[in-house]
């Protein structure tokens, strides 16, 4: 993995957040929150598990380890996940204009939730971390289709079609 390989994942994860965030957004209150027996439950409790995924790796790459992930309680809206959203956003944008290619390969140490403490690549914690959030918007597709409304495609070949790198 290089930087360039870097930036264009973090691109086509922020599109597909997107675009799935905008697919939420037609819901009414009680269907995002509607209790769906998936892994988190509703749709807005496993928006709140990708945001809060993409929050705590940031954090970890600088310096932070956090004791626990966000609370989906704390968010009652689909437009209060993309306000929050946009600010993790903002220190994505940060964080991988300052990566340097050599930095892809330096060995991180954090301690997680459980209070364990791990070591890996940068890179290898960067590609995780979009590997992560593409499966949860799987389960997101699925529930909005559960719940009858549209799903939109998020297919990478589809983001290259509509002006992705």
């Amino acid at each position: 993995m290089n930087k360039k390989d870097f930036e264009y994942l973090y691109d086509y994860n922020r599109w597909a957040n997107a675009r799935v965030l905008d697919a939420a957004s037609k819901l009414k209150p009680d269907q995002l929150t509607k209790d769906l027996e998936s892994s988190h439950r509703s749709l807005r409790d496993t928006l709140v598990h990708v945001l809060a995924g993409e929050w705590i790796w940031l954090e970890r790459w600088n310096g932070t380890s956090h004791k626990a992930l966000l609370d989906p309680a704390e968010f009652p809206t689909v437009e209060s996940i993309r306000k929050r959203w946009e600010e993790v956003d903002r220190g994505y944008q940060k964080f991988i204009h300052e990566v340097r290619e050599e930095s892809l390969d330096k060995v991180i140490t954090y301690i997680n939730t459980k209070g364990e403490q791990w070591a890996y690549p940068l890179a290898q914690m960067f590609q995780h971390v979009m590997n992560h959030s593409t499966y949860h918007r799987g389960q997101v597709t699925t529930m909005l289709r559960q719940l009858g409304a549209e799903a939109t495609p998020l297919d990478l070949l589809i983001f290259m079609d509509v002006g992705g790198r």
